[in-house]
């Protein structure tokens, strides 16, 4: 059940993204998917929601532009991403073995390099939950998702 808070639409701006893999397709979908399902996302000041939400890359500042579907005033939540560079190209670097080794690799190298996945993936996702503490109330498996977001957006051709 959704909250007064949380997302109910998630849209992420087109003019950020450069393209997308059948791979990084699909990892967008099911994260808007299970974010639409589930999550807890309520921010400290601004209108109660929930909200519809337009996530996009301004240089290097993440913008949550949230408009609550009571028809009230839009704002927007800033981010600066460099805080969370590092652990983006490592996520990238991870992801591109993984996809990579599912062509051919050992069901064990497979895992092992997907456990590497994932543990990365927790760690950017903890990062962007403490970055935003202040700003929104995340729960993590929200922060996952968002996380997933954030490096579709950084995808450059």
């Amino acid at each position: 059940m959704k909250g007064p808070r949380d997302i109910v639409a998630i849209e992420l701006d087109a003019k950020s993204i450069v393209r997308w893999s059948p791979e990084v397709e699909h990892e967008r979908a099911v994260a808007v998917f299970d974010l639409l399902e589930a999550n807890r996302f309520r921010p400290r000041a601004g209108p109660c929601g929930p909200y519809r939400l337009k996530l996009s890359l301004r240089e290097s500042t993440l913008v949550f532009d949230l408009e609550p579907t009571s028809g009230g005033e839009r704002f927007e939540i800033e981010l600066s991403v460099r805080p969370l560079r590092r652990v983006i190209k490592d996520y990238f670097l991870i992801c591109e073995s993984y996809f990579q080794a599912i062509k051919g690799a050992t069901p064990s190298r497979i895992e092992t390099i997907d456990m590497a996945r994932r543990g990365i993936h927790d760690e950017g996702a903890d990062l962007l939950r403490e970055a935003l503490e202040d700003k929104v109330e995340l729960d993590r498996d929200t922060a996952r998702r968002l996380f997933t977001l954030l490096c579709v957006l950084h995808i450059r051709g």
